[in-house]
């Protein structure tokens, strides 16, 4: 295999591998090349590891940490973008003084079964901006511009890989990112949420579907790059454990983890500062070592939310409407509840006099309800679609700390259990604007409890 050059794309019983004189198509069952070669540099002294792979520098470390303890290490890049938007991706690579054959070999633009389309993002309309973390494993989008999850990004990898001198795969994901991510942020807009891309791609896509295909191909563990940390508890239970760094702290967006995705999951990285992280990168010699992290979404680069939704669900997008106040007095008209998101101030285009802010999106009258900042604040958050960690249930009120929010500082609470097995929690401080499709994670010590999607505050918390 002399003329291997990148890797493998997966799609629906065939792969896509990469040489250096093109792009074949061959059977699954040369799935076998991947455990030959993760073999043949005769490391193989500890268990088999698949690292998600973003092209980043936390990804590459957490490969070379890997490598460097011992473990029989792969290294994979998930390739999520649709088919239809790779030309006009493939067209604009070039305006960043990328070739045609550079693209087309660091893109898949030949076909491949299995992958359903999407709508493009575009424009530059304001709109609502749901949280990201930063992208910590593997995951190839067509955007260009050298983010984290960009066309760079399978090439970024596959240079480290070359570096660490192990074996390198693009798998197909495509339609698990269509369903789990795309089509759930659209659906969850639609009736007035605001919903958590990222922690939707960490449990289905990121864990669910990559360890399924990993341990497929007899790896015992997946790896991440992300800034926390797996620990057994004396209740023998396994939870994820806060970072060494605050500053860089991931465990909000994993709260969805279940037993057996941690069982099989390794974060090396997050025992180091980012400093240390970048300083093991560069005396590795990897070519990532000072690459920038990215936030952005990554299947809307340029962050025209409600754009994207527009064009993805087109008929089924609510038009404009009604701003009322919390009496249902008409203040003025809205562009369509997919524009909004609770906390939101800029773009209302609204002549108060004062600063205003959306406090609540009714969809089922399409009115967005205006009010002032202290009308964002609550001390009752209710959650439910619950995933507990490092507990197995929770039987009675317990004392926590909550996140409602991946910047969010958070808050002490005690949470209690509802007879829907819906959570309420109090928090002993008002915390702002609680959006519903939002995620709340809870915290015991530094070990989290587990979290859920966020359903409504005050009033609205009290009233379900």
């Amino acid at each position: 295999m002399d003329g291997f050059h990148k890797g493998l794309f997966g799609a629906e019983g065939f792969l896509w591998v990469i040489f250096m004189t093109g792009i074949f198509q061959i059977p699954m069952e040369c799935m076998d090349f991947i455990q030959e070669e993760s073999q043949s540099g005769g490391i193989g002294l500890k268990q088999k590891v698949v690292v998600g792979m973003s092209g980043g520098v936390d990804s590459s470390v957490a490969a070379y940490l890997l490598k460097e303890q011992g473990y029989d290490v792969i290294g994979v890049t998930m390739r999520i973008w649709p088919d239809h938007i790779q030309a006009s991706e493939a067209s604009r690579s070039m305006d960043h003084g990328l070739g045609t054959g550079d693209v087309q070999r660091s893109m898949n633009i030949f076909p491949a079964a299995g992958g359903r389309s999407s709508g493009t993002a575009g424009g530059s309309n304001a709109g609502p901006k749901p949280e990201t973390e930063n992208c910590s494993i593997g995951q190839a989008s067509a955007e260009t511009a050298g983010n984290c999850c960009g066309l760079t990004a399978v090439e970024d990898a596959g240079r480290v890989a070359e570096v660490l001198n192990i074996p390198y795969v693009v798998m197909d994901f495509r339609q698990e990112f269509q369903h789990h991510v795309m089509d759930y942020f659209v659906e969850e807009y639609l009736r007035g949420y605001t919903p958590n891309p990222c922690i939707a791609c960490n449990r289905y896509v990121k864990w669910e579907a990559l360890l399924e295909h990993s341990r497929a191909v007899g790896a015992d563990y997946i790896a991440t790059g992300h800034y926390a940390r797996i620990a057994r508890l004396a209740n023998g239970r396994l939870a994820v454990r806060s970072s060494v760094t605050a500053a860089k702290d991931q465990t909000y967006a994993l709260y969805h983890l279940t037993q057996s995705q941690l069982a099989h999951t390794l974060m090396p990285v997050g025992e180091y500062e980012k400093s240390r992280i970048r300083a093991i990168a560069e005396k590795a010699g990897l070519p990532v070592a000072h690459k920038r992290d990215s936030q952005e979404i990554c299947f809307v680069p340029d962050r025209d939310y409600a754009g994207f939704i527009s064009r993805t669900a087109k008929e089924h997008v609510p038009g404009p409407g009604n701003f009322v106040d919390d009496s249902g007095n008409i203040l003025g008209r809205h562009r369509g509840i997919t524009h909004y998101t609770i906390g939101q101030r800029r773009g209302l285009e609204l002549p108060m006099g004062e600063r205003v802010y959306v406090t609540e999106i009714r969809p089922d009258t399409n009115e967005v309800v205006i009010g002032k900042d202290e009308d964002l604040f609550t001390r009752e958050v209710l959650c439910h679609k619950m995933n507990y960690m490092s507990i197995e249930d929770l039987k009675q009120p317990m004392r926590v700390f909550g996140k409602i929010r991946y910047n969010h500082k958070g808050e002490y609470c005690t949470i209690e259990k509802q007879s829907d097995g819906s959570v309420l929690a109090v928090f002993e401080k008002p915390v702002r604007a609680a959006a519903p499709g939002q995620s709340v994670c809870f915290y015991d010590g530094e070990y989290v409890l587990g979290g859920g999607i966020i359903e409504g505050g005050g009033g609205r918390a009290r009233n379900n």
